[in-house]
């Protein structure tokens, strides 16, 4: 499987004159030398959370897209092959991968940071021989920090997805269904063989004489 990692960058300035570079697939050297925004905590801590970065950056599939100020992370997505334990990974399927987690830290939230970052880890067709999925669960949600109700986020969620053509697709997975505003979101390269398609379509379904 062939897993495509050429390094984008790009820099911003801000409005209020912050320069921000956004830039990945970043290798797991460079990320060491960088520090994680201390509000960067929605997951674990976040010296935890940047360990975790550094061992997916690591991962053959894996790939980290960050944004920062000088060397501090201030946002960052995440991919990398489904959980072992979650029933995304049952196909056992080389061309599928998670955008894991999609963090921006509560000070640079205003920027457009998150749509920057996902748009940038499809660019020059790195990901056409992927599928990629995402759940999105209320409970991972900032409501508090964000003051949106669920549906309002989960619209806003939506929206950013959609920026990289990633789109809904109905799933009978419990842990998705348990709530209406959770959601499974989707993005098949144009280069994924039908026969992948079709392992996934059986992934999603467990229960397909239900729909």
């Amino acid at each position: 499987m062939e897993h495509r990692k050429r390094l984008q960058r790009d820099m911003i300035t801000t409005r209020d004159n912050h320069e921000l570079i956004i830039e990945g697939p970043v290798p797991p050297d460079r990320l060491t030398a960088y520090t994680m925004h201390q509000s960067l905590d929605a997951f674990r801590r976040p010296k935890d959370q940047h360990e975790a970065l550094v061992e997916i950056a690591g991962l053959e599939e894996g790939r980290i897209i960050l944004a920062r100020e000088g060397d501090l992370i201030v946002g960052y997505v995440t991919f990398h092959y489904p959980d072992e334990l979650e029933r995304w990974s049952e196909g056992g399927m080389e061309d599928l991968v998670e955008l894991g987690a999609i963090e921006v830290a509560n000070d640079y939230r205003s920027y457009g940071l998150g749509k920057r970052l996902i748009n940038m880890a499809f660019a020059e067709e790195q990901l056409e021989n992927m599928i990629v999925y995402t759940t999105e669960y209320y409970w991972h949600w900032d409501l508090e920090g964000t003051g949106l109700n669920v549906w309002d986020y989960r619209t806003m969620m939506e929206n950013l997805m959609k920026s990289a053509d990633m789109i809904w697709y109905a799933t009978d997975d419990p842990e998705i269904c348990s709530h209406p505003a959770n959601c499974l979101m989707v993005r098949i390269g144009k280069e994924v063989p039908l026969s992948s398609i079709e392992k996934f379509d059986r992934v999603r379904f467990r229960n397909r004489f239900m729909y």
